[in-house]
């Protein structure tokens, strides 16, 4: 009787991942969608100041375009019960991901070393909001990297097989979210200055 509950429970809790994770996705986007325009609002002000983009920020686009087909790669492949792919693919995708963030750091280099601060008397309002959006940009990375880490270690452990990979499948949706939203971020700074 005991062993039916918890199967039970595992089948509950499985069937709820995904909504939750969407919900929560949902949130961010909210968030997100938020700040943006607040970004939008603060362009007809007067102290405005239009510049381009820090060149890492280019690079960093790159490498998380490319770390989200490493990773779809990875849940190709432990669908197809390869292992030696799968971890292949995902260290791949976890490199990737500490590069974007190495890059996005180097953006804030670039853009303090050409005078434009977050905060301060030589701040501009536009500056501010980029510093800002990317920074929590930056803390979805970070969870996103935790998921990586917890992923790899599960695959490493055996954890997934063909019909057990859940939880890959799950890191990899959220992955791919932070992936499209700092896309987005960067064509929308891009655009609209």
């Amino acid at each position: 009787m005991e062993k039916a509950l918890k199967q039970e429970l595992k089948q509950a809790k499985r069937k709820s991942a995904k909504p939750m994770l969407w919900v929560s996705m949902i949130s961010m986007t909210m968030m997100f969608a938020g700040l943006t325009s607040a970004y939008v609002v603060s362009r007809k002000r007067d102290d405005w100041v239009s510049f381009d983009l820090p060149p890492a920020f280019y690079t960093s686009t790159i490498l998380i375009l490319v770390s989200s087909i490493t990773f779809m790669l990875a849940k190709f492949f432990i669908q197809k019960d390869n292992r030696q792919l799968t971890t292949l693919f995902l260290a791949s995708t976890l490199f990737l991901g500490i590069g974007f963030v190495l890059f996005q750091l180097e953006g804030f280099n670039q853009l303090f070393n050409s005078g434009l601060f977050f905060a301060g008397a030589k701040s501009t309002v536009k500056s501010s909001f980029i510093y800002g959006i990317t920074l929590a940009h930056l803390a979805h990375i970070a969870a996103g990297l935790i998921v990586l880490l917890v992923v790899f270690y599960n695959h490493i452990t055996k954890k997934y097989t063909s019909l057990n990979f859940l939880g890959l499948e799950l890191g990899a949706i959220f992955w791919h979210f932070v992936d499209i939203l700092w896309i987005y971020l960067f064509l929308f700074f891009y655009f609209i200055r």
